[in-house]
């Protein structure tokens, strides 16, 4: 394989001030360039959509991505693992989920990384990990510190259809990019005056499609003076957007990109930090320094960034240089059943189906689970680990708000609904109750959410997985069991049965069904990665059944890792949350979560809340204590705490004014 790497530094300071981390000492932070020289004829870039027709040398493709990294500076202490986190949309989340680092005070990701906090609390640098960005996702824009990724453009005047869903919140919006936001980019439109594009709107996403006539958009953004400008890349609608209803454009787009590149570009960046001495340009490999190389590489993606590590691996692009796998483990979070859908041409990777919205989107298809199993409904036989040379350790973890919305069961059962053993190198954890992001923030405006927002969180048991995976690759210790929703067991059950026993909430409305799976028809070039269909035909008829987790009558997940805030409540904490009246009524809200507190007391609680005050479930403030002391230290015998964060558990719970500020540890 005739590949090099030429990685340029252009700025290396000192990390968090010049923090000193235990007997690790000190970090540097390093921004740079990796460019990118692949042999057109390899087999794994062969797999890369239009590579026939990438611009460039007859023999090579180049390409350039955006590189940042965290490492000691003296790497003789550090432990001799790298983890790589696959960012998410540009954004970095590594430092925040696995060290608690916040978010800016403008509610920003800290992508900069260059503030005296932004280390947190410092686990990832006190156990010595290099930690390391790229650039991955070629339609995403500059902005904000992200990671982008330069890619060659493809020869010839390729077109295609492209269909974009935009949903706007906003009142009195009349313009939005194609791609729906401001931050990737829109595919051109072909012909402004195209006869064959259309428009359509629908409140949700199975309700009938109404078409809008071409009198009342086009293709335009909102010039200065508030008139229509024709533009290839916006699309403007005469009335506006009517908030939380989905638009659909359906057009003739041109100017794909050779995405999967993305997925080339990350594995050989880790194989040269992992094992090269210079790069082309003769540049010393600065994980490295000193004399000490990497042992371990694992990675780390939430969400979107969990779904690429699920089809990097799935497609065979694992496989090293110097055989086994680039990566040796990996975490993969709140990806639900879906793999990221980037090597396809006119790709989307940032779109995933729920239940409101990119319902039709491909991402969650067969196969979901990492064993190979079989598709009742198509026959296929497959698996994502099937590659025993090359597959890595795997531990996989979701919220309930993926199995409400992301189809999270899938993962662990088969296309019946029945559970799947676990595969040899991977385990797969409900966080019981939790919604999708393990350290919730103030994202989302609130007037789509119909009840307050989840505020569990689980980034501890992140950090406690994490050294179990190093374990695992390691010494070949073997995690915990699985812990997830199953039928067999009576923790989980169908959509009719999961809510059976959650209490009657006096204003509350639960959920009717999950964001259901059916199979869908992409047209007939699908397998040779072109949406030549839009949009695609979903069967109703053939159906992949999903599990949820039960409830007890607190309306708290039985099934999964149950961290000391849902063993010890305070209150109701839910994977799902509804949207508000007019903006997709009675569906969900994204994955977000609901929050229902307990009462303080018997006299604070209503008469229609049936659930038991604070006062009443717990006889003391020492009562309590004693209770989340019991949950944390179980937590620790089992392997899925760490006894730190035991220790923070109990000392909030410990510290609290009163019982409603002891959660979330």
């Amino acid at each position: 394989m005739n590949t090099t790497v030429t990685l340029t530094v252009r700025t290396r300071v000192p990390f968090a001030a010049g923090a000193s981390f235990g007997q690790v000492g000190q970090y540097e932070l390093i921004r740079g360039i990796a460019k990118f020289s692949v042999d057109r004829e390899d087999s794994s870039v062969r797999q890369i959509m239009d590579c026939e027709a990438i611009d460039g040398a007859h023999d090579k493709i180049e390409f350039e991505a955006d590189v940042c990294m965290l490492k000691p500076i003296d790497m003789t202490r550090g432990n001799g693992r790298l983890l790589y986190e696959v960012n998410n949309r540009g954004n970095k989340h590594a430092i925040r989920f696995f060290n608690d680092a916040s978010l800016r005070k403008d509610g920003s990701h800290d992508n900069g990384l260059e503030f005296a906090d932004s280390a947190g609390n410092g686990f990832l640098m006190r156990e010595g990990y290099s930690v390391v960005w790229s650039g991955w996702q070629g339609d995403l824009l500059p902005g904000n510190d992200r990671m982008t990724i330069a890619l060659p453009k493809l020869r010839g005047n390729l077109c295609g259809l492209v269909r974009s869903e935009i949903i706007v919140e906003d009142d009195n919006v009349k313009c939005m990019p194609l791609s729906g936001n401001n931050f990737t980019r829109c595919y051109p439109v072909a012909n402004l005056d195209d006869p064959k594009a259309t428009v359509t709107v629908r409140e949700h996403g199975r309700s009938e499609r109404i078409k809008l006539p071409r009198s009342s958009w086009s293709f335009a953004q909102v010039g200065v003076d508030g008139k229509p400008v024709p533009s290839n890349q916006h699309i403007c609608i005469a009335d506006g957007f009517r908030p939380g209803w989905l638009y659909e454009v359906v057009y003739t787009a041109q100017e794909p990109l050779p995405l999967g590149l993305g997925f080339i570009g990350v594995r050989e960046l880790l194989d040269f930090l992992a094992h090269g001495e210079r790069d082309a340009a003769g540049h010393v490999n600065p994980l490295a320094d000193r004399g000490k190389h990497i042992d371990k590489v694992y990675a780390f993606g939430t969400s979107q960034c969990a779904r690429f590590l699920r089809e990097f691996v799935y497609r065979g692009l694992n496989q090293g240089k110097r055989g086994g796998g680039v990566i040796n483990g990996l975490i993969a979070h709140v990806a639900g059943a879906g793999r990221v859908t980037l090597n396809y041409r006119f790709a989307q990777p940032g779109r995933h189906p729920r239940q409101h919205q990119d319902q039709l989107y491909p991402s969650d298809e067969f196969p979901f689970a990492y064993p190979v199993s079989e598709d009742h409904i198509t026959g296929k036989v497959d698996g994502i680990l099937k590659r025993p040379d090359s597959d890595p350790f795997v531990i996989h973890t979701q919220g309930a708000a993926e199995y409400w919305e992301r189809r999270g069961s899938l993962v662990h059962t088969d296309t019946r609904g029945r559970r799947l053993p676990d595969h040899e190198r991977a385990r797969v954890y409900l966080f019981s109750s939790a919604p999708h992001d393990p350290a919730p923030y103030d994202e989302h405006s609130r007037s789509t959410l119909r009840y307050p927002r989840s505020t569990l969180r689980s980034t501890a048991l992140l950090r406690a997985l994490l050294v179990a995976l190093d374990d695992w690759a390691t010494n070949g210790v073997v995690p915990p069991e699985s812990k997830v929703p199953e039928i067999e067991t009576g923790t989980g059950g169908f959509a009719e049965d999961a809510l059976a026993n959650f209490p009657a909430l006096p204003h509350v409305e639960l959920p009717t069904e999950p964001n259901r799976a059916f199979l869908i028809d992409f047209g007939e070039q699908f397998d040779a990665r072109i949406f030549a269909m839009e949009p695609p035909a979903e069967d109703l008829s053939k159906e992949y059944p999903l599990v949820l987790a039960r409830t007890d009558s607190d309306g708290l997940e039985i099934a999964g890792i149950r961290t000391p805030d849902v063993e010890v409540p305070i209150a109701t904490y839910t994977g799902w949350n509804l949207r508000t009246n007019g903006r997709g009524a009675h569906d969900q809200a994204g994955i977000m979560g609901s929050e229902f507190p307990f009462a303080l007391s018997d006299k604070e609680r209503s008469a229609s809340d049936p659930r038991a005050s604070l006062e009443q479930r717990y006889a003391s403030r020492e009562e309590y204590i004693r209770l989340v002391t019991r949950a944390a230290n179980q937590l620790v015998t089992e392997r899925l705490l760490l006894q730190e964060d035991a220790n923070r558990y109990i000392e909030i719970a410990s510290s609290a004014s009163d019982f409603r500020a002891s959660g979330s540890g």
